[in-house]
């Protein structure tokens, strides 16, 4: 997590940007497990459950960026460098 954290961070966090936080995503909760795997984590991550679904909710659309457009923003920033 804190290496794609770094990346983020690095490669597409904008100057105005607050630092990026993890968010794991599991098919279960399990304390025990989350505390010991975060035990040693130096930056913000969340945990919480999840299930699937076949497309993003309605509210949601328009308020993510697309793939097309995160792949866009990677190029970009590769190129900067």
């Amino acid at each position: 997590m804190n290496f794609y954290l770094a990346a983020i961070d690095d490669l597409m966090r904008h100057q105005d940007d607050q630092p990026s936080i993890g968010i794991i995503l599991c098919k279960s909760k399990n304390a025990i497990i989350a505390e010991y795997a975060l035990r040693e984590a130096t930056r913000p991550i969340g945990v919480s459950a999840y299930r699937l679904t076949t497309s993003l909710p309605t509210k949601l659309r328009g308020n993510l960026p697309t793939t097309k457009e995160l792949e866009a923003e990677l190029k970009k920033n590769k190129a900067k460098k």
